[in-house]
């Protein structure tokens, strides 16, 4: 039987608090290097990209953890469907008049000035929706298949198609594969995680077929010399910018391909720029951050006395995990290239509130343990 949490919380955790406010930091420091160069050529401006990052991500983030922090996390539970639809609504609006579309994606809404990425706030709704589910469930229910793994699906399925359709192949990944952990440790038998498994490397793998491009970022994998002009031009100059770095790097501010040589040095490559400026040192050190905030989430997740409180704080865990390992593995070069953006420091402003917002959510957690 599950223990109900004290109404009464206690202090928060300041260990999670202080990663969280270092990560957060870290990546508007490193953000401002990448971007100087970048954000003087095309507006004049060597600060233009970190200031929209404060302005979009930053104090968006700080009213959301904020919000988040001060309001209990229980207070989710019921409304967490309603929550989901809504944002699946608004995953519905990027294909309208509202949408906006930029390097063959619809995956952002304008609101004048402001754009923001409905599928960012996926992290926080579809956890919480499925913690709201799956949290204390009748064990029979949720080892049925027609109660348990059918519904699974179909909420997967669900959300699955709004992202292909933007396409945003990566954070489906992302969320079905931190959904299946949560799905996992609520009690779902071995057989159902296997078969699950198994449909959506299925599914993943039919997408792959179907797409050119994602079939060349397989074979670039497997031989990025092959066309190291083309299709193995980010990698290798990914590859290049990293090792450049050695073990201490070349010094904040001091990357030589952050222009004209690295794609994508504010977004998918920022790790590259990291490796470069910061050397092996700096890349491994915040590897660490996110290895320790993950951990983190899960000790608190251990110690919780609510079902539901530790199945959100799990699922944030994954969706670091995932996230932060596919962006550092595609640009290391041991998975092929993905277009994921590293957790709290590549350039994004729906990304940085709605990780600032979970992590408000998470030390709210905290309090009740």
């Amino acid at each position: 039987m599950a223990v109900r949490p004290s109404k009464i919380g206690h202090r928060p955790d300041y260990f999670l608090l202080a990663l969280i406010f270092i990560l957060t930091v870290f990546g508007l420091v490193i953000l401002a290097s990448a971007s100087s160069e970048l954000g003087k050529i095309k507006f004049n401006d060597s600060y233009y990209y970190l200031k929209h990052q404060i302005f979009n991500g930053l104090f968006p983030g700080i009213v959301g953890f904020l919000i988040a922090y001060f309001l209990s996390y229980r207070y989710y539970r019921k409304p967490a469907f309603l929550l989901l639809l809504a944002n699946l609504v608004l995953l519905g609006f990027v294909f309208t008049r509202l949408g906006v579309a930029a390097g063959g994606a619809s995956r952002w809404l304008a609101f004048g000035p402001i754009t923001f990425q409905p599928a960012e706030l996926l992290k926080l709704t579809f956890i919480i929706y499925l913690a709201a589910w799956l949290a204390n469930p009748k064990v029979d229910r949720l080892r049925n298949i027609s109660t348990g793994l059918i519904p699974f699906f179909i909420i997967c399925g669900l959300v699955a198609a709004f992202l292909v359709l933007q396409p945003a192949i990566s954070m489906v990944v992302i969320l079905l594969g931190s959904g299946l952990v949560i799905y996992f440790i609520s009690g779902a038998r071995f057989s159902h995680i296997i078969l699950a498994i198994v449909l959506g490397i299925a599914a993943l793998g039919a997408l792959i077929w179907l797409t050119g491009y994602r079939l060349e970022r397989i074979a670039t994998f497997f031989n990025p010399q092959a066309d190291p002009q083309h299709t193995g031009y980010q990698i290798n100059q990914a590859l290049m910018t990293i090792g450049s770095g050695k073990l201490w790097g070349l010094g904040y501010g001091q990357s030589t391909t952050k222009v004209n040589t690295l794609p994508e040095p504010i977004g998918d490559s920022i790790f590259a720029i990291v490796g470069q400026e910061l050397g092996f040192i700096g890349a491994a050190s915040l590897a660490i951050l996110f290895a320790l905030l993950a951990f983190r989430l899960l000790w608190i997740a251990k110690k919780h006395r609510d079902r539901f409180g530790q199945l959100i704080l799990a699922g944030f865990a994954t969706i670091i995990i995932f996230q932060s390992l596919m962006h550092m593995g595609a640009i290391s070069g041991l998975i092929p290239l993905t277009g994921v953006p590293l957790p709290f420091v590549s350039y994004g402003g729906s990304a940085l509130a709605v990780f600032l917002t979970m992590g408000g959510v998470a030390i709210n957690i905290s309090k009740h343990t």
